[in-house]
């Protein structure tokens, strides 16, 4: 199975790319990981919310194959403990072929269309934290999971 996280925008701070440099290190231990950064769009001052939501989700779609599972971190996702998140997404490992896509929107959220072809959506926390934060949350937990699955002693409760 490939794990896939899909960004829009580059990440900027060094101590971001440091957490993500080093979260996707530890996650190649547990399966084929991989990030894919959407460029930002160029020109938006004359568009609005909704034709940029369309826009970057047009860009997200592109590297969404049809046979995934599309899980989009979102607000108004469901929210998990990270041992319910463990084994929510173990069960998907175990009884699902399909790879995993999760997506992580720009500052306006996701089109439509990229909420259509969702199968799931997951909010981080109750709380907003920056796209670019985002980022190194979202590995970490996703580290935090695999090592909950396989009984290491990385998380504690």
């Amino acid at each position: 199975m490939n794990i896939r996280l899909v960004l829009t925008g580059k990440t900027e701070d060094a101590y971001i790319k440091e957490g993500i440099a080093k979260y996707s290190g530890r996650l190649a231990h547990y399966c084929k990981f991989s990030i894919v950064e959407i460029p930002e769009l160029k020109n938006v001052k004359a568009l609005s919310r909704e034709q940029i939501k369309d826009s970057e989700g047009a860009l997200i779609l592109k590297n969404v194959a049809a046979s995934d599972l599309l899980i989009l971190l979102d607000e108004h996702g469901q929210t998990f403990t990270s041992v319910e998140w463990a084994h929510h997404l173990e069960k998907k490992f175990l009884y699902s072929p399909r790879d995993i896509t999760f997506v992580i929107g720009g500052s306006y959220g996701f089109g439509k269309a990229v909420y259509e072809r969702a199968d799931e959506m997951v909010s981080l926390s109750k709380m907003t934290f920056s796209h670019q934060l985002c980022r190194v949350i979202f590995l970490e937990q996703l580290y935090r999971i695999f090592t909950i699955i396989k009984g290491e002693p990385y998380h504690h409760e």
